[in-house]
């Protein structure tokens, strides 16, 4: 069996990769394979963790790409939508919200496949619906990054600025996350020093995702995108068909 230590510097650099290529969706990769070698309560402030390392190095690369009054809304309506996002947790069943999720999802990126560019936001007049949706359900189940991927879409960012603007909205997030874990005695030795381990292939994913980035042409990343955004939603489906309700 592989060492826990080396795993988990896998699973970094394969999420870390994926949200330096496409700006988000680390978590939905790491916390789940981190939580088949670690206890959850170590796999999700590591994941935090290797959050704010990645926005900081592609915010040291790619600051100019950064739209700045988009992140700013996001992350405000955020805060918003959380409170709601803890009380959903609390009393709806889990089927019914992750299956609604899943369907506004895959409705998106089946429109947006097969008919691209026909919606298109022309300003951030609507970036508080999406960073509220983005809070309530990171709030719930830790699921923030589509909404933000469909706003971004719709707004019909750059792969450069798509990813730059996303970790202006993660890493203030993060670093909120990071302070909870604290609070809540979360954050250990025991994490830290997984992370000091896993730190060059955290660098390393982050530095593969910017090439990658930067060698995708424009219409294959919006492919991508919407093919990975499909993916999760199936996998959302997924879980709502077989999980019980905990609502």
């Amino acid at each position: 069996m592989m060492n826990p230590t080396l795993a988990a510097a896998a699973v970094m650099l394969l999420a870390t990769t994926v949200r330096s290529a496409f700006g988000f969706g680390e978590a939905l990769i790491a916390v789940p394979l981190l939580a088949l070698i670690l206890p959850i309560t170590a796999a999700a402030p590591l994941a935090a963790l290797a959050s704010i390392s990645v926005a900081g190095v592609v915010l040291l690369q790619d600051w100019r790409e950064v739209q700045l009054h988009s992140a700013g809304r996001l992350l405000l309506s955020t805060l918003l939508g959380i409170p709601l996002g803890l009380l959903l947790l609390k009393t709806a069943p889990e089927r019914a919200a992750k299956g609604l999720l899943a369907a506004v999802i895959l409705a998106f990126c089946a429109h947006s496949l097969l008919r691209p560019g026909r919606f298109a936001l022309r300003d951030d007049r609507y970036a508080w619906l999406f960073g509220f949706a983005a809070g309530v359900f990171g709030g719930a189940y830790g699921i923030n990054g589509p909404p933000l991927a469909v706003y971004g879409s719709l707004r019909g960012w750059s792969r450069k600025t798509f990813r730059a603007t996303l970790q202006g909205y993660f890493l203030p997030a993060s670093v909120a996350g990071m302070c909870g874990f604290w609070f809540a005695g979360l954050w250990t030795p025991r994490v830290n020093f997984l992370f000091l381990r896993s730190l060059p292939a955290i660098i390393a994913g982050a530095v593969l995702g910017r090439f990658i980035n930067r060698r995708l042409e424009q219409k294959w990343f919006l492919r991508l995108l919407h093919l990975g955004l499909g993916l999760i939603g199936l996998l959302l489906l997924l879980q709502a068909a077989v999980r019980p309700s905990t609502g």
